[in-house]
């Protein structure tokens, strides 16, 4: 039988193993340091935070009650010293009053500047001395396994941080309009309601991304559009109210293409849109496009998709002249098409 090890009064026990140990100094260090950048950067953008109350109209409740207002809120940021604001289209499309609540206490009322929702950005504005506006990043600059920070107001909770890493780059995101939202940045940071329309940010505190949505059913997904991108959409919503893009008009949907098809025919793709009906007097109808058709280039470049379509027609190619290639039948046809602007709920 082994004598029981019995520890002498002067001899110092060895250190602590598992949950119960304590931290070393240079573990202190590292979680202060992470500390330091989380909160170093919500000391730095959290003063152009804020909250947006939104007002809609609605209908009666269907019982003989009159008109009633409905009442939603959501995040932004200023990121002009003159009181431009970001945030999301979902939280405030179709609003009636806007008011914004700042992080020093302040409440004023906002006006909308213009809103997309192709890309779920808007731009609002306010006027009120001693704004404090955020710093833009550049999101091309950043990598997964990156620490981000996210601030908004989920749930009416103002100033509530998160912090997490980006997951993952150029994920592509269904907007609510049906476009296909491109160069959208995935990560950790937990969001919920609330938190749309808030600053993403990088341990400078820069603002390198706008939140818009998380998956409910999922835990840790989220999804940010890339400050590069809003930054673009938010100079065009400034000068002109709107994106302006351009449109065939065309439905369609997409299909295979035989591959005898596109051996014959050397295309670069495997699939197409085949187009189900033609708006009458649009720029399809015009060129010559016929119910049936299968489209698979626009000027010069290959179309395996709606999607691709969407990419294709910018507001540069409104006007333009431009060579589309359509399969009819087993011919092969390039024809003429000019874009004109779109308005809203056009087809592609």
């Amino acid at each position: 039988m082994t004598a029981p090890l019995l520890l002498l009064a002067n001899e110092t026990p060895a250190p602590a193993q598992g949950p119960l140990a304590t931290s070393s100094p240079a573990d202190d260090e590292l979680l202060d340091a992470y500390s330091r950048a989380v909160t170093g950067a919500v000391e730095r953008v959290a003063p152009a935070v804020v909250n947006i109350e939104v007002h809609q109209p609605a209908g009666g409740n269907g019982r003989g009650a009159g008109p009633r207002e409905l009442h939603g809120s959501g995040s932004g940021f200023v990121f002009t010293p003159d009181g431009f604001i970001l945030t999301n289209s979902h939280v405030v499309h179709g609003a009636s009053r806007l008011d914004v609540a700042l992080a020093d206490g302040r409440r004023v009322q906002a006006d909308l500047v213009g809103d997309d929702p192709d890309t779920d950005l808007a731009v609002v504005r306010i006027t009120a001395p001693g704004l404090t506006a955020a710093t833009l990043g550049d999101s091309s600059t950043i990598r997964p396994g990156q620490l981000v920070v996210a601030i908004g107001n989920p749930y009416g909770f103002q100033a509530t941080v998160t912090a997490g890493v980006v997951s993952a780059l150029g994920r592509s995101l269904r907007a609510r309009s049906g476009r296909l939202l491109d160069d959208v940045i995935q990560t950790d940071a937990a969001l919920n309601p609330g938190n749309s329309g808030g600053p993403l940010v990088n341990s400078r505190g820069e603002v390198i991304g706008v939140n818009t949505a998380m998956i409910a059913a999922a835990q840790g997904i989220a999804f940010a559009i890339a400050i590069n991108t809003a930054q673009f959409v938010a100079s065009r919503l400034i000068r002109d109210g709107k994106i302006r893009r351009s449109v065939i008009g065309v439905a369609g949907q997409n299909v295979a293409l035989p591959r005898r098809i596109t051996r014959f025919y050397g295309l670069p793709v495997e699939s197409g849109i085949l187009v189900v009906s033609i708006e009458p007097h649009s720029a399809a109808q015009q060129a010559g496009l016929h119910e049936g058709d299968v489209i698979v280039e626009l000027d010069g470049q290959p179309v395996a998709a709606i999607d691709d379509l969407h990419r294709l027609l910018t507001e540069t190619r409104v006007g333009a002249r431009l060579p589309v290639t359509v399969l009819r039948r087993a011919e092969r046809l390039v024809l003429e098409v000019v874009p004109t602007e779109s308005r809203p709920h056009d087809a592609p």
